[in-house]
């Protein structure tokens, strides 16, 4: 099985302690991981995992195959020096 990750363009985001009424970021939010052999069947697989997602208001979904699960984790404000 294939590791795969779904996102969408729909939706806005906020930066943490935002007090403005309008979204600081228009950017892409994950909707979720799934697994499949190939991507069709990890949106199925998705879908049968987080019920859930059938009763949200996004539409638009794609996805990226992952190369791997490996995780590498930076930090903003140690790259400035914080």
């Amino acid at each position: 099985m294939k590791p795969y990750i779904f996102l969408t363009s729909e939706g806005y985001t906020f930066q943490p302690d935002s007090d403005s009424v309008e979204p600081d970021i228009d950017n892409c939010q994950v909707i979720g991981f799934s697994e499949g052999e190939n991507a069709e069947e990890a949106f199925r697989n998705l879908l049968q995992e987080n019920e859930y997602l059938l009763e949200t208001k996004f539409d638009e979904i794609y996805c990226y195959q992952l190369a791997n699960k490996k995780r590498t984790d930076f930090s903003l404000k140690k790259e400035i020096g914080q």
